[in-house]
């Protein structure tokens, strides 16, 4: 049943109803948990009880957003089976309450010590780990750039791995930006445009790359690496070293910081500061919805850090 299940999965990715990547979080999780458990079982025997054995036991290692996703694998599976006969009716699942963490952005203060520190370290070794190859462990100039392009493009950290020059448009005009072409992320495929402080590093780029790493095809942060997988994880490394460097691993709340915070950076400078924001706006260039802005990224946002735009009025002689 789950093999059926798998397949029509992938052909429902392959039709371009979601990414692979989603497909490949699916198959990790059949694989690691689901499988083992109960791969030589009927379908019908699975019920109520043996569900919430499930979540009880995954409780033990995973957040209730996890145990939740992984339950919702199982739902795939046991869907497929009442639809070809093999089982008459769903079992009840277990409720599972699912509390998010908002990441945690930095203050802009915070942001400028960390593209300090990342400039001030270029050259210096990282602690050796097995994961990271031996001609790897300096901090490269790419740490610093990725820090300045993802607060000021707005763009997730797996788009650091797939960004290519051909993505990249410059534009200018009334307002010089940067149009960002990316690949589709989480159904969302519109362009990205940035800040004006991305049309910077990314010009700062062309002046210390070589001609090799400057072609359409070239990658924007460790062209040199072709394992793409392996280059998004030794930024998240660089980036992690970084975060103990300066004590800022944790937010004011004790969320722990990564890559993902200058994402979250990002969308709370623009909603703190940005003059008469546009949250829908904001969401599309994101590639985000406005309800997850609301819920992870406006839910850091307080009355009294907008309040200018509070206690604003109208111009009079605007309202006749």
């Amino acid at each position: 049943m789950a093999a059926q299940m798998f397949a029509n999965e992938q052909a429902r990715q392959a039709r371009g109803e979601f990414t692979k990547g989603s497909l490949d979080v699916l198959r990790n999780r059949l694989d690691t948990h689901i499988l083992p458990r109960w791969v030589k079982k009927a379908v019908s025997s699975i019920d109520y009880k043996e569900l919430l054995v499930f979540a009880q036991f995954l409780s033990q290692s995973y957040s209730s957003i996890t145990v939740s996703q992984y339950l919702v694998a199982v739902r795939k599976v046991l869907v497929h089976s009442v639809a070809v006969g093999a089982m008459t009716q769903l079992p009840q699942f277990p409720k599972i309450k699912v509390s998010t963490n908002s990441r945690g952005a930095f203050t802009p203060t915070e942001y400028v010590t960390l593209l300090r520190t990342a400039r001030s370290m270029r050259g210096t070794a990282v602690p050796h780990t097995r994961t990271v190859r031996r001609s790897d462990q300096r901090i490269p100039n790419d740490v610093a750039w990725a820090i300045g392009f993802m607060v000021n493009a707005f763009i997730r950290p797996s788009d650091l791995k797939t960004l290519k020059h051909k993505h990249v448009e410059l534009v200018r005009g009334t307002n010089t930006y940067l149009r960002l072409t990316l690949p589709a992320t989480k159904k969302h495929d519109k362009p990205i445009v940035t800040l004006r402080p991305a049309v910077r590093i990314w010009t700062q780029m062309f002046k210390c790359r070589p001609a090799a790493h400057l072609q359409a095809d070239s990658y924007l942060f460790l062209p040199h690496i072709q394992d793409r997988n392996y280059a998004g994880n030794l930024l998240a490394h660089y980036f992690n070293h970084l975060l103990k460097r300066t004590d800022l691993k944790f937010g004011a709340n004790k969320q722990p910081r990564s890559l993902y915070s200058l994402r979250h950076s990002a969308i709370t400078f623009r909603l703190l500061y940005g003059q008469g924001i546009d949250v829908l706006t904001l969401a599309r260039n994101a590639r985000t919805s406005v309800d997850v802005i609301n819920t992870h990224y406006a839910s850091t946002v307080t009355a009294e850090q907008n309040i200018g735009m509070l206690q604003s009025r109208r111009d009079r002689n605007a309202r006749s």
